[in-house]
């Protein structure tokens, strides 16, 4: 029976809605971008697509132009300034203890966060990726405090300089109504591979049959619990 769903798994890549159940086809390649006339829900999405291109973590260029950090940030909050890209409204806690107010516009930063997500979504490990996401708020925290010269900050710089190696490629984007949409990503560094996540058999992708050893070994713990706790509810005491 398990062989059979599993045979019966779409071999072409797709988009479901899972409160609709409306699906879509979409290119299973990171570079491709979707196309409006795939989403049923939003409408068509008007503004030339741009490239941001980058080496080693750092943002290079625009449309394959090289360009300086202060002229691409300059750009970047034109592009963003026109379409309300970047606006924030939020409450502070200052390092003194008290909270306040503050409304920014920040287009060029907002454009430039999307931009660096996305070549870092194809070209960071996972686990690199999640530990970096676990420093950032401490390493923005001592920014924000004043500590740029500190020691902290230097070693937290030096282990997310180390992240940043192999992130390099070109990242395209859409702004559209306050939103940086990324639409495609490609890097010579990618970690993306097709053949390891299709549904079709006989490529190099992991035999779907291995899950099940896996998910056993995963839930051990979780049915140790459950039948503890199925003992303590028979004898009247709680989980």
């Amino acid at each position: 029976m398990q062989t059979a769903v599993l045979r019966r798994l779409p071999a072409t890549p797709g988009i479901t809605d899972p409160i609709t159940a409306k699906e879509f086809d979409a290119p299973s390649l990171p570079p491709a971008p979707p196309g409006n006339t795939k989403h049923a829900l939003s409408p068509a999405v008007s503004g030339a697509p741009f490239a941001i291109g980058f080496e080693s973590g750092d943002p290079v260029s625009v449309n394959g132009r090289p360009i300086t950090p202060a002229a691409l940030l300059a750009e970047l909050n034109e592009r963003g300034g026109r379409h309300g890209v970047g606006r924030l409204d939020l409450v502070e806690n200052r390092y003194i203890g008290m909270k306040s107010r503050g409304v920014y516009e920040t287009p060029g930063g907002t454009i430039l966060l999307a931009a660096h997500r996305g070549i870092e979504s194809i070209t960071l490990d996972r686990a690199a990726a999640h530990l970096k996401d676990e420093l950032m708020p401490r390493y923005a925290e001592l920014i924000y405090n004043g500590f740029w010269f500190s020691p902290e900050r230097d070693m937290l710089q030096a282990l997310i300089d180390r992240s940043q190696a192999l992130v390099s490629g070109e990242v395209t984007l859409r702004l559209y109504k306050g939103n940086a949409s990324v639409i495609s990503r490609a890097s010579p560094s990618s970690l993306y591979s097709a053949d390891l996540v299709t549904f079709e058999e006989g490529r190099v992708a992991y035999d779907h049959h291995d899950a099940e050893g896996f998910i056993r070994l995963n839930g051990l713990r979780l049915r140790n619990w459950a039948a503890r706790n199925g003992r303590h509810r028979a004898s009247g005491k709680p989980d």
